[in-house]
């Protein structure tokens, strides 16, 4: 009951969190919380810079703190390297007295962003030849992959009896037959009580970790901080996706034998440096801008940030962490690839929308986890969940609906649902209980908890599992089963005279049809901040995929007589993106010199858009798809190593899209670190025309004349070749590519081509198609979004 009643209370702060954030931005409250300070590009990041900036940061704050000499404003976090700025402990009205100087651009309360919580690479090879396969085996080129999350090093501080056990290290980090560490690597790990920099390896490069505590006085009125806490994982939620990413074979994997095999990261090359940033509680603003500096400092290729912010209070790109760090890491050739939110399937709920993020959204691969109900009269109904129980099918036990058991004076749909006080323990003790969902406010994970607080043998839950995501209800035998099932079980027990039932252990269930398919807690587009850019970028595996976890010795977490796992089974949209970041690493490894926007292009124009039955992708009602749920479809990494032509969206690009966003010129020069003139017309529908890899009209007007939007090209394929475009189109959208033929010759290496759209036929609302263009190898898919109003 007390982890009932625990998890009722954080329940309860979540969702009080909004409100905080409301009322730490309107009262007058002189006490001081942390803030972000954020002052554009930074042109040098040398050491002798660094000094000179911290001093300058402190200077700032002395300038403008009335504070006596006992009240030291508190520094937390300089960022000096990619881009300038710092962190600290300030008043509003020191605050607002900052937001006010020249040099600042924004100022902004330090935000809590929340994280977003073997067999997928396998199933993302399907189709791809032997030839461009062979090239993931020897990559040409080291690729180093920086994490931001909870860490990347397998270890609970708190459980030193499975340390002694089991030693403090994943096998999907080791360094067997990985080289040197590649001289061009900055970064270091960084040491605790317990870790030492030998823990870090060829393969995990780097650690570095950011809980802060009060350092000397700099005689500046001001106090910097140092660095406390441990590299350690305790969470296991980074661990999760830097073995997702790029974590080593490891044969034999499974989570106490579901979903066996061998589990790897998309490129098993690659080397992970790892970011600490983020705990239980969350992530810190301020922390996750200085782990973006710190690993564009230290010289990773790519960043993964499986964290995002509140799809309902949304701040624009000038106070969004993630949003500030990742143009930076753009500036320096750093490709950040986002998680999109799991607030699906509600439109307008993605998240990490910049264009110059590369944004994830989550799928299903071919595999499910199946536990039966077997009724007393022999029927057998397919239920959804992980469950480790030890009931067998021999033995059956008393079966009764929550309806049936309620307690004292609640009312019945609060019993059927089997919410919080809901049930009378001595009416379902040691029996298997039937619940509902059709109550939002009850997840499975309260459900489940009410009911094995009440001594019950199991539990059965009616509802469609759209999310296709599993329950792990541990060693407590538990299944979902859909609407029609749970109507036949319902029916049963009010015809039997003493109804009973078991629920089987859980298995692996492989080759599932359709797949992939959209998971409905993937967040979906258009994007809240813009429409003229197409949101989310792509999807790639997110449900119910096998990763390198924390080691849970939990009770009711592990079976008897069996070791805990180093492997968990998870689901979200934090693990579609380092599928995503890993599927970039195969590219980079292959094609060095690609910048971001490449790599990006390559695997947004060769994504898949069929299932495994060769037909449209869909959702998990079963009803098509559409782009503001996939993107452009599923990633395809090894397509992608030969697109044949990519869009090269460049930093100019990006703050084009700035001025027709509104932004002011003087704060646009500040981020870009010199001069910027923003076109004389800089209306927000021009956001469409930045040359982006899909294109996205949030408003054409169905009496006015054509939009048109302008695309360039770039070929990496043969020198001399011919593309001629195709259209796929709704009817009534007129669609016309000019010109619909495009020459590569000799030094003609980059091409433009216009795309008007009109829509006086066409209905009202988002009419979604592509654009392909083929030399008859390749395929260069465009996929577009209009809105006709």
């Amino acid at each position: 009951m007390a982890s009932l009643l625990l998890l009722l209370l954080q329940s309860l702060l979540f969702l009080s969190l909004p409100w905080f954030f409301i009322s730490s931005t309107t009262s007058s409250n002189p006490i001081p919380k942390p803030y972000v300070v954020y002052m554009g590009s930074s042109s040098n990041g040398d050491r002798e810079d660094v000094e000179a900036a911290e001093l300058s940061h402190l200077q700032l704050l002395s300038s403008i703190s009335s504070r006596q000499k006992s009240q030291k404003v508190s520094l937390l976090h300089q960022y000096f390297h990619a881009f300038r700025g710092f962190s600290a402990m300030l008043t509003e009205s020191e605050a607002s007295k900052l937001s006010g100087h020249e040099e600042v651009l924004s100022v902004f309360p330090d935000p809590v962003l929340q994280l977003h919580t073997t067999r997928s690479w396998d199933f993302l090879e399907v189709g791809s030849s032997e030839q461009a396969r062979s090239q993931y085996h020897h990559p040409p080129n080291d690729v180093i992959i920086g994490l931001i999350d909870t860490d990347a090093v397998v270890m609970n501080p708190t459980c030193h009896m499975l340390l002694q056990e089991y030693g403090p290290e994943s096998p999907s980090f080791s360094d067997e037959g990985v080289d040197e560490v590649p001289a061009r690597w900055k970064g270091t790990c960084m040491e605790a009580s317990d870790f030492k920099k030998s823990n870090c390896n060829r393969k995990l490069i780097g650690a570095r970790y950011y809980g802060i505590q009060p350092s000397n006085s700099n005689g500046t009125g001001t106090e910097s901080t140092k660095a406390s806490g441990s590299p350690r994982d305790s969470v296991g939620h980074g661990t999760l996706t830097a073995s997702t990413a790029g974590g080593a074979l490891v044969a034999n994997a499974s989570y106490y034998g579901l979903a066996e095999g061998t589990a790897r990261g998309g490129l098993p090359s690659t080397r992970i440096a790892s970011y600490k940033a983020c705990t239980e509680e969350g992530c810190s603003g301020s922390v996750i801008l200085k782990a973006i500096d710190d690993a564009i400092r230290d010289g990773v290729d790519m960043i993964s940030i499986s964290i995002g912010s509140s799809s309902i209070f949304q701040a624009d790109y000038l106070h969004e962490p993630i949003a500030i760090g990742a143009f930076h890491a753009e500036q320096m050739g750093v490709l950040v690839v986002c998680s999109g939110g799991n607030d699906g399937p509600d439109p307008y709920t993605v998240v990490n929308t910049a264009p110059w993020i590369f944004t994830a959204a989550a799928s299903s691969i071919d595999r499910d986890f199946q536990s039966a109900v077997v009724l007393g009269n022999g029927r057998t109904y397919k239920g959804s969940a992980i469950n480790l129980s030890n009931l067998t099918s021999s033995k059956k036990h008393p079966l009764v609906f929550a309806k049936n058991a309620a307690a004292n004076f609640t009312p019945a749909d609060e019993a059927r649902n089997c919410l919080p006080g809901s049930i009378d323990q001595t009416k379902v003790a040691g029996k298997i209980v039937v619940c509902v969902d059709t109550d939002p406010m009850g997840s499975r994970r309260i459900k489940k908890l009410v009911v094995e607080d009440a001594k019950a043998k199991g539990m059965i839950l009616i509802g469609d599992n759209q999310n296709g995501d599993p329950f792990d209800s541990g060693v407590f035998p538990f299944t979902q089963v859909d609407n029609v099932a749970g109507y036949k079980i319902l029916k049963y027990i009010s015809s039997a005279k003493y109804p009973t039932a078991t629920i089987s252990k859980t298995t692996t269930v492989s080759n599932q049809r359709p797949a992939p398919t959209v998971a409905l807690f993937s967040s979906r587009g258009p994007g809240e901040l813009t429409e003229n850019i197409l949101k989310p970028d792509i999807m790639a595996p997110g449900v119910a995929i096998l990763a390198a976890y924390i080691p849970n010795n939990d009770p009711g977490s592990v079976p008897f007589g069996m070791k805990p796992s180093k492997f968990s089974i998870k689901s979200g949209t934090s693990v579609a993106c380092p599928h995503v970041t890993g599927a970039a690493a195969i590219i980079k490894s292959v094609h060095k010199e690609w910048s971001s926007s490449m790599i990006r292009s390559a695997l947004m124009t060769t994504a898949t858009f069929i299932n495994n039955e060769g037909k449209p992708l869909t959702n998990s009602t079963k009803s098509l798809a559409n782009p503001h749920e996939v993107g452009v479809g599923e990633i395809s990494p090894y397509r992608a190593l030969h697109p044949g032509l990519v869009f090269e969206t460049t930093t100019k690009d990006y703050l084009k899209f700035l001025c027709y966003s509104g932004y002011s010129q003087k704060n646009i020069s500040s981020m870009a670190g010199s001069k910027f003139h923003c076109p004389e017309n800089s209306g927000n529908e021009l956001i469409s025309d930045i040359n982006y890899p899909s294109i996205s009209i949030g408003n054409l007007k169905r009496h006015g004349s054509a939009r048109a939007v302008t695309r360039t090209v770039t070929n990496v394929g043969p020198a001399n070749s011919t593309y001629v475009a195709s259209v796929d189109s709704p009817a009534g959208l007129i669609v016309r590519v000019y010109p619909g033929k495009i020459d590569f010759r000799q030094n003609a290496r980059r091409v433009s081509y216009s795309v008007s759209f009109q829509g006086k036929e066409a209905p009202g609302g988002y009419n979604f198609g592509s654009i392909t263009w083929s030399d008859g190898r390749h395929s260069v898919r465009t996929v577009f979004a209009v809105n006709v109003e």
